[in-house]
């Protein structure tokens, strides 16, 4: 029998462990105080899964070739949001707060009320609900 692998950790690969931190403490995240300064970062999600923050300079020293995808983002993270109307307050803390906006809350023809927020790297960061 062929093993099966199981999804285990998203990876983001920060160039600012700080500013990264900061952001998705803002989302709810339960990211410890201390670990600002740490080069790597292991967070528990819900189901048992593992959100990891690495710095540049953490991948660079197992993989040097290592550089940054460009032409865009081919991944995201999203979060549901209680309510349409938490879309709306999020986006506009994080947008209050410096961080910018990719695409401003709207009702998506899906059926959800969406919107979009840029992390520190430029990450895209979905905000969701459903609407009705």
């Amino acid at each position: 029998m062929t093993p099966t692998p199981k999804l285990d950790v998203f990876g983001l690969i920060v160039a600012d462990m700080a500013a990264s931190l900061a952001f998705y403490r803002r989302l709810g995240l339960p990211i410890p105080d201390n670990a600002d300064s740490a080069p790597h970062v292991e967070v528990p999600l819900p189901g048992g899964l593992r959100l990891l923050f690495d710095t540049v300079e953490t991948i660079r020293s197992f993989d040097p070739a290592w550089e940054p995808a460009n032409g865009g983002a081919r991944m995201s993270l999203a979060f549901a949001c209680a309510s349409p109307a938490e879309v709306d307050t999020i986006h506009a803390e994080l947008v209050a707060a410096g961080y910018r906006s990719h695409l401003a809350p709207f009702d998506a023809f899906w059926g959800q009320r969406y919107a979009t927020v840029l992390d520190p790297d430029g990450n895209p960061v979905d905000l969701f609900a459903r609407l009705g």
